[in-house]
């Protein structure tokens, strides 16, 4: 049969997303605008950075690049979205532990592995199953597995096609539009919850994500994320375009080279939502979920690099943490910026102290004087022969992760959980092993060292 390939199912789905969230937020439509202006702005500004996007087949990504985000409350769901996923070709990379910082849930990222993939379509979800075993109430925990119990979060039709594609191992043209239409559906918002308003309070009382991964028919995507090339600049912007963006950046501070993640969003909506009541009529409310996020994606950090980012992370709450009032925003960023300095802010320096990981290719075979081996790797760097560029980091950071929810859904009270990863029981839950992003980020760069001593050695061949 001739398939359609993963990535070509993952590209047309990221789109449908986007089209609809786009329909269900405006502003997402507005935050994609500035996103744009501000990254052809940035290139203009920066034609070095232009070329070497150009060079390592970056560029066209950028502009198609998402991540979104959902929460799931049930070992079924997280389940059955794992094989969904796996027909778009996204896989669960990294565990994500959220209850030390006061959220109850723990976490995977679907996304594709291959560069090449990558290089197709980006598309990630940051995908988050509830932890109710953190909810302190007896009586409240039995009615929200009750409560999710009851609902099926997938339609009939996207179970048919998923079951159809791990049995004949891929999907036809047919096949395909049809099952991004029906899994579309499990992402949409639903304005009528599965929920008493007196449930629903209950449940928002003991946690406001609680109450969103329960109360509702399904796990509506709760923001939709591009990418920029320079956050600071869509940070001061988004006033001008009516959007009041959250008083800091998550993340590292602004630097030259940018490591890991930073990310900024847009206050969560009041959307108007409605409960039943005791008689079974419906009752308008609101409810508080959805938002708007953009981020700025650095060097994936090995685990030297990620120790340390950690411990200045650390050393900056230590001192200071951002209020959710946005009164000492100033005052945080220029602490975190003052302790950051110990992070190396050059390219040369990250490589040479271990701290980042590098893809490496041929600059100037000319050049090259020493044996071509990967002992001598830093020889023929020096001579001009081989050169190194970033390796993106692709995932997420869950101290971020936390502070986006928290900003967002307007928790002034950070509420606390013992922190308790478990990552055996996620990956029970979840039907598979999450990959080791750092085992899989080293892997991309000693295949791309020996890539690239291959190609030297086969030029000095045909010379």
């Amino acid at each position: 049969m001739n398939f359609v390939s993963a990535d070509s199912i993952r590209a047309a789905f990221s789109a449908a997303m986007s089209a609809m969230y786009r329909t269900e937020v405006p502003a997402y439509g507005t935050l994609m605008e500035l996103v744009a202006d501000v990254n052809a702005a940035t290139l203009k500004a920066q034609p070095e950075l232009l070329a070497r996007l150009e060079d390592t087949d970056s560029l066209d990504r950028i502009s198609e690049e998402r991540h979104g985000a959902i929460r799931l409350g049930t070992a079924a769901e997280l389940s059955m979205m794992r094989r969904a996923y796996a027909v778009m070709g996204m896989f669960p990379v990294g565990y994500y532990d959220l209850s030390a910082a006061g959220v109850p849930v723990h976490s995977t990222a679907f996304r594709p592995v291959a560069d090449a993939s990558l290089k197709i379509n980006p598309f990630r979800v940051f995908t988050s199953l509830l932890r109710l075993d953190l909810i302190a109430d007896e009586k409240l925990r039995k009615e929200a597995e009750e409560t999710l119990a009851q609902r099926n979060i997938f339609t009939a039709g996207a179970v048919e096609l998923i079951e159809i594609a791990e049995k004949q191992g891929g999907l036809t043209q047919e096949q395909a539009d049809k099952f991004v239409a029906e899994v579309l559906e499990t992402f949409r918002w639903h304005d009528k919850a599965n929920v008493s308003a007196e449930l629903y309070h209950r449940l928002h009382d003991a946690h406001r994500l609680i109450a969103d991964v329960v109360s509702f028919k399904g796990p509506h995507i709760n923001h939709l994320t591009p990418r920029t090339l320079d956050i600071d600049a869509v940070q001061a912007q988004m006033p001008a375009r009516n959007i009041s963006p959250k008083a800091v950046v998550e993340g590292p501070p602004t630097r030259k080279c940018a490591v890991l993640l930073r990310q900024t969003s847009f206050k969560a909506l009041e959307e108007a939502v409605s409960f039943t009541d005791a008689a079974g009529e419906w009752k308008a409310g609101t409810h508080t979920a959805r938002f708007g996020e953009i981020e700025q994606r650095g060097i994936a950090l090995t685990p030297k690099g990620r120790g340390l980012y950690d411990t200045l992370l650390d050393k900056t709450r230590a001192r200071i943490r951002p209020a959710p009032d946005g009164s000492n925003a100033a005052e945080y960023v220029r602490i975190l910026s003052e302790v950051f300095e110990e992070f190396p802010d050059t390219w040369a320096e990250i490589r040479e102290q271990g701290l980042g990981y590098f893809a490496y290719s041929i600059a100037d075979r000319s050049k090259a004087k020493s044996e071509l081996t990967a002992a001598n790797l830093d020889s023929l760097i020096a001579e001009g022969a081989i050169q190194f560029d970033p390796i993106v980091y692709e995932d997420f950071l869950p101290v971020s992760a936390a502070g986006i929810f928290q900003s967002n859904l307007g928790d002034d009270d950070t509420q606390e959980f013992t922190e308790s990863p478990n990552q055996k029981r996620f990956e029970a839950d979840l039907g598979a092993t999450v990959l080791n992003e750092f085992e899989h980020y080293a892997r991309i760069e000693r295949e791309s060292v020996e890539g690239a001593l291959k190609a030297l050695a086969f030029t000095a061949a045909a010379e």
